[in-house]
């Protein structure tokens, strides 16, 4: 949806009879809040998703002084011709008029939002276990995630030949590489082969770090006690051995509250070292879904100056992980760097249940009965019921089954609808399960548009209507 600053601006608002009362009520509001004029031109047609560009043409009426055109959302034909027409810039605006305060800038990023400095290592998970096609799939779609590196988890014990072969075929393909093993002959080999951070290093291998050339991270070897880490750290600092600490993040029940105390200690101790946080051992073994989880950890990380994170996605509830972090990392930053809570910029991150909602209320769900000319269903979902209103027919039940029974059997009609056919019914359950579920969660639910799942929503196609010829004037 194109973001419009309307401040200063005329913005012609062209709709159909129904939604006339709302449009006029909800641009009325955000013109004085935001500071901008406007003209509403009201079509004689009932259902603006009707309206095509050549049905338009004829019939728009412009102000001279109007420096946008304002079209509902679902207007979604070439508007070239009419643009040219008009000589005026036209917009789609949201599909849900109530969300023109979206589209005008409102709870909005901030400007230059985006900005980050946290890396995110992905580790692909008991690597070799895998074919090197499945390890070069996952790869790619945690590059494609927002990953920085594809971490190469190597199995305790070590002695996996394989090793080389694998950071190769990645680094053919451009992927960036670190390896996740203690034993040395397995890191000499990836290292070899282009592996450019080992996780990890404490006094059981260390010696053997000077050789491999590049970048580690140096642990504890006890990290309840830190014990080891001071020596393993100072080892690597006079071998010139490029390093980072991670302090170990410990689940909740075995030590969480004290290893965050840990990794606060650490940066006192070492205030200009890089540091890690492998966070992976908080989501994938908490029964939570990981988003809300990875924002805390990397808000942690933000304001501790701990600039990279090691994440898996293995169980159900965090397989999006690495996906979190890539947004998590700029919504933190932005917090931080702007001393302000991270709220109101994100949307992305809130998938469960939305930040509002935006009910009709009973007398306008009444008098949008009254005024329907045309026998289609529209479902709302609010105050704990579903609603189908139709003309002259307003149903509400909390029962999606009872509702469509009632609705079938013709009660508020004259008698039984005869556009029940099993293609309207599918029709009808497919949105009645959304609407059960938008009640269920508080979300948002508006007839034939996805449930908002923030970076999850998969675009959903619109059936509800059928275009009419453009000759006719509409109903």
């Amino acid at each position: 949806m194109t973001v419009l600053d309307p401040a200063g601006k005329h913005l012609h608002f062209v709709t159909g009879r129904l939604a006339e009362h709302a449009l006029r009520g909800e641009v009325g509001r955000l013109a004085d809040q935001l500071g901008f004029r406007y003209s509403i031109d009201v079509l004689p047609i009932t259902v603006a998703a009707l309206m095509t560009s050549p049905w338009m043409s004829s019939r728009i009426s412009i102000p001279a002084d109007a420096d946008f055109i304002l079209l509902p959302g679902y207007c979604d034909d070439d508007l070239t011709a009419l643009e040219q027409l008009t000589s005026v810039p036209i917009v789609r605006g949201p599909r849900d008029l109530r969300r023109l305060a979206r589209m005008f800038g409102q709870q909005q990023s901030a400007h230059g939002y985006g900005t980050h400095d946290i890396q995110i290592l992905a580790e692909i998970n008991h690597a070799p276990r895998l074919a090197l096609d499945e390890i070069l799939t996952e790869a790619r779609q945690l590059q494609a995630d927002g990953a920085d590196l594809v971490d190469i988890g190597c199995e305790p014990g070590g002695g996996w030949q394989g090793v080389g072969e694998c950071v190769q075929a990645l680094r053919d393909e451009g992927i960036r590489v670190s390896i996740d093993s203690l034993d040395v002959v397995e890191i000499s080999l990836a290292v070899k082969a282009g592996a450019e951070l080992v996780l990890s290093v404490n006094s059981s291998n260390r010696e053997a770090a000077a050789d491999w050339g590049c970048e580690v991270i140096a642990i504890p070897d006890d990290p309840q006690s830190l014990a080891g880490l001071d020596e393993t750290v100072e080892q690597l600092a006079v071998a010139g051995v490029p390093l980072r600490i991670d302090p170990i993040l410990e689940p909740i029940g075995l030590g969480f509250a004290a290893s965050l105390a840990r990794y606060h200690e650490t940066r006192g101790h070492y205030p200009d070292a890089e540091m890690m946080m492998g966070i992976g051992n908080l989501t994938e073994l908490t029964d939570v879904d990981s988003a809300g989880v990875n924002v805390v950890l990397l808000g942690i990380c933000q304001e501790l100056g701990i600039r990279s994170v090691l994440t898996t996605q293995v169980i159900g509830w965090a397989r999006s992980s690495v996906r979190e972090c890539e947004l998590a990392r700029q919504l933190v930053y932005h917090a931080v760097d702007q001393g302000i809570p991270p709220k109101h910029m994100e949307p992305r991150l809130i998938m469960l249940r939305d930040d509002q909602l935006a009910p009709f209320g009973q007398q306008e769900l009444a008098e949008l009965a009254a005024t329907i000319k045309d026998p289609n269903y529209r479902i709302y979902a609010e105050r704990g019921e579903l609603h189908v209103v139709s003309a002259g027919l307003h149903l509400s039940d909390a029962d999606p089954f009872r509702l469509f029974e009632r609705l079938a059997a013709g009660e508020g009609q004259s008698a039984a609808p005869t556009n029940l056919d099993a293609s309207h019914a599918f029709y009808l359950g497919f949105e009645f399960a959304k609407a059960a579920t938008a009640l269920t969660l508080s979300k948002q639910y508006t007839q034939d548009e996805s449930l908002d799942w923030g970076m999850l929503t998969a675009k959903e196609n619109w059936h509800r209507l059928t275009r009419k010829p453009a000759s006719r004037s509409g109903e």
